[in-house]
């Protein structure tokens, strides 16, 4: 395969990591912008939706897309309680002191995973695409899945955009994003806002988990890589900041791509090392995040 072709299916691929990387940075992201909390049990909720999606698309009989919608809308439904649970049970005793959250949320992180191998099991397995239509290119097939999976991820994001800059609920999270005792004074139900927000910050990861595993199997350590480039990608992009999560998981997703397929995936990883420490240098609040005053 020539250059041209060759650049072209690694940028597909760069765009694929991209869009699932986006829906599960944005997810860590809101939990930190709006709570101050760094959810490092993140890529575990993300692991747990693959495990789930898994498990449901088993259950199911007929054609696999039956089982994968099932999937899709049962599996965050899921990760989304267990995450409200821990929120509610944990978090918000700790009042989201954020060393403590921090320390809070590890512990979370083993609890899940020890979980998900006691019932799942160390094997990886795989969840069957919806379908294996292959677009036909000039120069090669394409999985009409994967081109699909950046379809879905990017709906979503616009959708999480405008829930967040045009309606009643995206005001009210602001407001307490900005200034948590001025919104109780208002009135506003400042516990139920970050419940809320720690059950959607798991429900996109679980999302994005779903949409990957038909391509990656599911297994129980498949959240530390996960969770990795979420934080490479909201430190870069600027933590709380929507538009700066979406360049960054292009950015990263389209350089592991093509980078891991001319060069290697070391050398991917080093560079978007050298990248977070770029930015902590000369822009410490990321590149489209907001300066502390």
């Amino acid at each position: 395969m020539s250059f041209g072709p060759h650049l072209l299916l690694a940028t597909l691929e760069g765009l694929v990591t991209s869009a699932v990387l986006a829906l599960t940075a944005l997810g860590l992201s809101l939990v930190f912008g709006v709570m101050r909390v760094v959810n490092v049990a993140h890529g575990e909720f993300f692991m747990l939706g693959a495990v789930l999606a898994w498990w449901i698309a088993s259950l199911a009989t007929g054609h696999p897309a039956v089982g994968f919608l099932l999937a899709l809308v049962v599996s965050p439904l899921i990760v989304g309680a267990v995450a409200l649970v821990a929120e509610r049970l944990v978090l918000r005793r700790l009042d989201y002191n954020p060393e403590a959250t921090i320390v809070a949320t590890i512990g979370m992180l083993y609890i899940i995973q020890q979980l998900a191998l006691t019932f799942y099991g160390p094997e990886a397995r795989p969840v069957e695409a919806p379908f294996s239509y292959r677009i036909l290119l000039p120069w090669f097939g394409y999985s009409g899945y994967k081109l699909s999976v950046i379809a879905f991820s990017a709906i979503l994001l616009l959708a999480t955009w405008f829930v967040l800059t045009r309606t009643k609920i995206g005001l009210v999270m602001r407001a307490t994003q900005y200034d948590r005792e001025t919104a109780q004074a208002f009135g506003i139900p400042v516990g139920r806002v970050y419940a809320g927000v720690f059950a959607l910050g798991a429900m996109l990861a679980a999302i994005a988990a779903v949409l990957i595993v038909p391509i990656q199997q599911a297994h129980y350590l498949m959240g530390l890589d996960p969770l990795l480039l979420s934080f490479i990608v909201v430190i870069i992009g600027g933590l709380g900041s929507l538009r700066g999560t979406v360049v960054a998981a292009v950015l990263i997703g389209l350089s592991d791509g093509i980078i891991s397929v001319f060069f290697s995936p070391t050398l991917a990883k080093i560079i978007a090392t050298l990248i977070v420490a770029m930015v902590l240098v000369f822009r410490p609040q990321g590149l489209f995040g907001t300066a502390a005053r």
